[in-house]
């Protein structure tokens, strides 16, 4: 059984629809992606998935429950967790702060504090420091460490590596390779195709508010067209 499945989506914003049945699924300690021209309902796919955007139609399944209706906090508890455009980290608490303010237990195993710092060591070191005052490169190291404090069984980051230094990227791909190896689900939306490609299990391509294609990364691979006229690569 898929942790995630979504069916028949639907959302608008106001009188203009943007979602068009968007359906896709994915298994427990699987990667999938969202990819597409910038405007294609990526963004807000994510949003109908986290209850900020309330759908019009369709099923959000999320393991085993129907979730489509729920509030945004409670879609918190339930266990998935977002890395959110923009990073949006608070400007003036410190790294600590920012981290221990989302922290949720959930048995041993999970994430606590000196658990990110591992994954992040810079974190560590800039502990004391302000959220303002951070690279862009260090608030997005924070903000998928935040998201990991909330415990989640799927995490979902939208644009994580987007504005970043070469090797600020390199870091977070390492990091989200770790995270799936250690069995958390993840969903990706992101530019970058040939890490993509390494990393998820399956991709689906989102047109107009619907998905036009979906396969694994051999398949997106094996067609340059493809990825010409959908992706824009």
């Amino acid at each position: 059984m898929a942790l995630l499945d979504v069916t028949g989506l639907t959302a608008h914003y106001g009188t203009s629809q943007v979602l068009f049945g968007m359906a896709f699924s994915a298994d427990a300690g699987s990667c999938i992606t969202l990819v597409g021209r910038n405007g294609m309902g990526k963004s807000t796919t994510v949003k109908s998935l986290l209850g900020i955007l309330p759908s019009h139609c369709g099923e959000i399944r999320f393991n085993g429950e129907s979730i489509g209706a729920w509030p945004s906090h409670r879609i918190a508890q339930a266990g998935i967790g977002l890395v959110p455009e923009m990073r949006q980290v608070f400007p003036t608490l410190t790294v600590r702060e920012n981290l221990v303010a989302t922290g949720r237990a959930r048995g041993e195993g999970g994430w606590h504090l000196q658990r990110v710092y591992g994954l992040f060591p810079r974190l560590a070191e800039r502990e004391r420091h302000l959220g303002s005052q951070l690279s862009g490169g260090e608030q997005q190291m924070l903000a998928i460490g935040r998201a990991l404090m909330t415990n989640p069984r799927l995490l979902v980051l939208d644009e994580a590596t987007e504005g970043l230094a070469p090797l600020v990227r390199a870091e977070i791909w390492r990091c989200l390779a770790t995270l799936k190896r250690e069995g958390l689900t993840l969903l990706v939306i992101d530019k970058n195709i040939g890490p993509l490609a390494r990393l998820a299990d399956h991709h689906y391509i989102v047109e107009k508010g619907r998905i036009a294609w979906h396969g694994d990364s051999q398949a997106l691979h094996a067609d340059p067209k493809l990825l010409r006229e959908l992706v824009g690569v």
